[in-house]
């Protein structure tokens, strides 16, 4: 596990200027939503920027997404962003959703195409926004909201190339979103030659890093496949034996963490978004060892 001595904590966390952001799924039970209440509440410590809720793949889950944001609203002084997708909608169906959030007093949306239905190709609905760039400048249209929308270090799988995936998140830049929040990642290289393409491209907007935590990792592997994500050979070899090993296998996961966001810090970035999958306790840890703890920065300050 990664441990930062005094000298390299106080260079870390707020005296960095690192900030963070969360993004949980909708809960689908009374239980869940419980646990939902209680992670967004451990994790609201650490000032996060704000905490976003998912949709479901083709739109599915929507009445859930809108329940847990209220929820998360009532719950505690949060910024809730709230994911939107495109897919299996019309835009009359899309446009009263966005003014339902703002009715809501919701302000930010993370606007998105989305997927298809598990083992359909992507069509986009008749009549709806065809893509992500589309759906933002119809957000652009009907009120002053901040857009999150999202960026692929390894290239979205649907993308003919990758000068075409640059091109479409330029397109949904221009159309109107503030900044991009990555696919999970785990070379930052990737993210890197991200930077690179962004700038040639004549991008401007930050480009935020998406921080998946490994709570476990064979599910990473399944969601890696289905979105086109790589896992290096040294990740496997990090967790290689650890499945009935829980707490090395937590330890291992706040190491690699801490690490990415280090080396991504010490290269500039200063704003992640962590994927938590719901759990507060590899996110917690991981923000506190990056310094970014209340009860941690009194105790420094004594």
């Amino acid at each position: 596990m990664t441990i930062l001595s005094d000298r390299a904590w106080r260079s870390t966390g707020r005296d960095a200027g690192i900030k963070v952001s969360f993004e949980f799924f909708p809960p689908t039970t009374e239980k869940a939503v419980s646990n939902l209440v209680n992670t967004a509440n451990d994790l609201a410590q650490f000032d996060p920027d704000f905490v976003s809720v998912t949709y479901g793949a083709g739109g599915t889950g929507n009445d859930c997404s809108f329940d847990a944001i209220q929820t998360l609203r009532k719950s505690g002084d949060m910024n809730v962003a709230a994911h939107l997708t495109c897919a299996g909608a019309t835009k009359r169906q899309s446009d009263q959703k966005i003014r339902e959030y703002a009715a809501a007093g919701i302000r930010h949306i993370v606007a998105l195409r989305g997927d298809a239905p598990s083992g359909q190709p992507y069509a986009p609905h008749p009549g709806g926004y065809e893509n992500a760039a589309e759906l933002v400048a119809g957000i652009r249209k009907i009120g002053d909201f901040d857009i999150s929308v999202a960026a692929y270090p390894e290239t979205h799988p649907d993308a003919p190339s990758r000068a075409a995936d640059i091109f479409n998140l330029k397109k949904k830049l221009d159309a109107g979103a503030n900044r991009a929040i990555t696919q999970f990642f785990f070379d930052n290289e990737s993210y890197f030659k991200l930077l690179d393409d962004t700038q040639a491209a004549g991008i401007e907007a930050p480009i935020v890093p998406g921080i998946l935590l490994i709570h476990d990792f064979n599910r990473v592997r399944s969601f890696a496949q289905a979105c086109g994500a790589s896992v290096p050979a040294w990740l496997e070899a990090r967790f290689e034996g650890l499945e009935n090993d829980p707490e090395t296998h937590q330890m291992m996961a706040v190491s690699v963490a801490v690490e990415q966001v280090l080396e991504l810090a010490a290269e500039g970035c200063d704003n992640f978004h962590f994927f938590t999958l719901n759990k507060s306790g590899i996110a917690s840890t991981v923000c506190r060892t990056l310094g970014l703890s209340p009860a941690l920065e009194n105790r420094s300050a004594a």
